[in-house]
């Protein structure tokens, strides 16, 4: 048996799917960035992650860097970005906090969103030289992934912001950090310095013993292999991997608030 339809059934019920959708969209559009937090903080985590020792720790050593350099790195734990690519979500979340100085734009935000497993370090303008879309990537993967999936997120935040001061204060270069080449260029060096003080010598030295009936032998002296084995430290100081979590000498009180800092779109993310 067929029902007719009920035009006003009909009317009502597309009236209701028409609100529940704006409803929803409403949310999305002004409830999904949180407002800057007050009292201002570095380190904001509003999907409960870290533990209150955490959060203090890394608040300060954050407030630290502020105080020293004036470049603010802030940390931002969320639960989901909802309908938002991360990237998009972090540059906007970046520029509604103004994250960083206001003539210098010396902003950078990690913003992990917990259950999309998810993370994204966004650079402010005057961040972008000092640590491009490259090397963000690497401290990514080789930092904050690998500590994020043994749910060791507290070492993994640490150690990241440990790298973007190093990198940001000059001590690692981004270029070299970055090159490929450099790695090669060592090994050809190191290369040539063991075939001029090791190998010469060493046939040097049997010529002359097959000569002489003796000589010096073929041994390297201590200061030899010292010299190399610095050479060799040296030539690979840079490179990525030999990065440590050093901390540096900074101390600093309260945090005053954000700068008013803009963001370009530089930076780089991944999941875990």
């Amino acid at each position: 048996m067929k029902y007719p339809l009920d035009k006003n059934m009909i009317k009502n019920a597309i009236f209701t799917l028409i609100i529940l959708f704006s409803l929803n969209l409403r949310g999305w559009t002004q409830g999904d960035f949180p407002e800057k937090p007050n009292p201002p903080k570095l380190v904001n985590d509003f999907s409960n992650t870290l533990s209150d020792q955490e959060i203090r720790k890394l608040e300060t050593k954050l407030i630290s860097y502020n105080d020293s350099t004036s470049s603010q790195v802030s940390i931002v734990l969320i639960n989901s970005v909802g309908p938002y690519d991360i990237s998009d979500y972090a540059f906007q979340l970046g520029d509604r906090w103004g994250i960083g100085r206001k003539d210098k734009d010396n902003g950078i935000l990690i913003l992990a969103a917990m259950k999309d497993r998810k993370v994204f370090i966004a650079t402010g303008y005057g961040m972008e030289g000092a640590i491009p879309d490259a090397l963000a990537k690497r401290i990514v993967d080789q930092l904050i992934v690998p500590n994020f999936r043994m749910e060791s997120y507290y070492a993994g935040l640490d150690k990241a912001t440990d790298m973007i001061f190093k990198l940001a204060s000059g001590e690692y270069q981004a270029d070299k950090v970055t090159s490929s080449g450099n790695s090669g260029g060592a090994l050809l060096m190191f290369l040539f310095f063991i075939f001029i003080f090791v190998i010469l010598p060493m046939i040097k030295n049997r010529k002359d013993n097959d000569n002489h009936m003796g000589g010096k032998g073929g041994g390297v002296d201590l200061f030899t292999t010292i010299m190399l084995a610095n050479m060799l430290k040296g030539s690979s100081r840079g490179k990525f991997g030999d990065f440590s979590s050093g901390r540096g000498g900074f101390g600093g009180g309260s945090f005053g608030g954000f700068g008013g800092g803009s963001f370009g779109g530089g930076g780089a993310g991944g999941s875990w």
